[in-house]
């Protein structure tokens, strides 16, 4: 029998259930444009709120009509560095959901699972052999990012498969040793001492627009794949059993979304350095809003990241005028209680 052939009694639940699903739909593409607006404020911020303050009216005549005056260049300054952070935050945020979703693990972070460390620690011993130029490079992060995720999923597995426990661990062990190597060669090494002292914390300050024009195919490309892969994330959470019986290759869909999270990560930690706890939150965040389902959380990850970065920027500048302090260790006091209630939320499966 069709569901137009059935009494009024059976199709009022399906027909409610459709409703409902489009309701939730039209609340959550809301949402999205909410998102979009909470960018744009803090853009805004970003741009006019420093060591001195820029009236908003001037930045929109240094935009549309850039001269000589102060206002042009202080926001010639700040612009490549808002641009920076939303690239920054889009990348780690997205990257964290991505290695939440194949892990399976309520802990997944870049910093927590030793990729922002492996990308550090390839950064330094390449600008060691090669120099700073060279270590500026997105290639210089990524074989560090690919080889410390391998090795913590490896290490993590034990032969009796990945818990977040296990992972958390082996990802603390991993990047307490890539730290130590971090450190060695620094201080060995007068040149690379240097450059990493200001980059190890993970800041926005300084960074030209050549910084953002290295990083941004990679961050465009990664959260391409990325967003491709959120049908398969979300067939993913039901289980290798159940994903493999809806058609999923499960073993590729970790592997290719390892690899677009190691990229969005290396590219962040190539142009800003290490900046731990923004690919934890932000999904956290989102989930509360969105539920599990990927086609949602990613997009809303790739608009609320870059809000969480320059957010921490903005008050970096503000609470240590007229100094600032670095965007890395602001999102570390952020981050930490997510942390804490990750932790709390999923004791019963750790």
């Amino acid at each position: 029998m069709s569901t137009l052939d059935a009494p009024p009694s059976a199709r009022a639940p399906h027909v409610t259930g459709v409703r409902g699903s489009r309701a939730r739909s039209w609340w959550l593409a809301a949402g999205l444009l909410g998102a979009v607006a909470l960018v744009v404020v803090a853009c805004a911020l970003s741009i006019t709120v420093g060591s001195k303050a820029v009236p908003l009216g001037d930045v929109w005549g240094a935009l549309v009509a850039p001269d000589e005056s102060y206002a042009s260049v202080v926001v010639a300054s700040r612009l490549p560095r808002t641009v920076l952070g939303i690239l920054v935050g889009a990348a780690l945020a997205v990257a964290g959901a991505v290695i939440q979703g194949i892990t399976r693990n309520p802990l997944g972070d870049p910093g927590l699972l030793g990729v922002n460390a492996g990308a550090a620690a390839s950064v330094v011993i390449v600008t060691a052999l090669a120099g700073a130029g060279a270590g500026r490079s997105v290639w210089a992060a990524v074989p560090g990012a690919l080889l410390a995720a391998g090795a913590v999923y490896a290490i993590g597995s034990g032969g009796r498969g990945p818990t977040p426990v296990r992972l958390v661990l082996a990802g603390a062990a991993v990047t307490a040793a890539l730290v130590a190597l971090v450190e060695a060669i620094s201080l060995a090494n007068p040149t690379v001492f240097d450059s990493y002292r200001v980059w190890a914390v993970g800041s926005l300050a300084g960074r030209d627009a050549g910084a953002t024009a290295r990083i941004l195919p990679f961050v465009v490309g990664g959260l391409l794949v990325a967003l491709a892969l959120s049908r398969a994330l979300n067939a993913l959470a039901l289980g290798d059993e159940a994903a493999t019986s809806l058609g999923l290759r499960a073993g590729r869909t970790r592997l290719v979304g390892g690899f677009a999270a190691a990229l969005l990560t290396a590219a962040s930690v190539a142009a800003v350095g290490p900046i731990a706890f923004v690919g934890l939150a932000v999904p956290h965040v989102v989930r509360a809003l969105t539920g599990s389902d990927h086609r949602w959380l990613l997009p809303y990850c790739a608009l609320l990241g870059p809000v969480l970065v320059l957010g921490s920027d903005v008050v970096g500048r503000v609470i240590a005028r007229p100094g600032e302090l670095m965007v890395g260790a602001v999102t570390a006091f952020v981050g930490a209680p997510f942390l804490i209630a990750a932790v709390r939320r999923g004791r019963a499966g750790l």
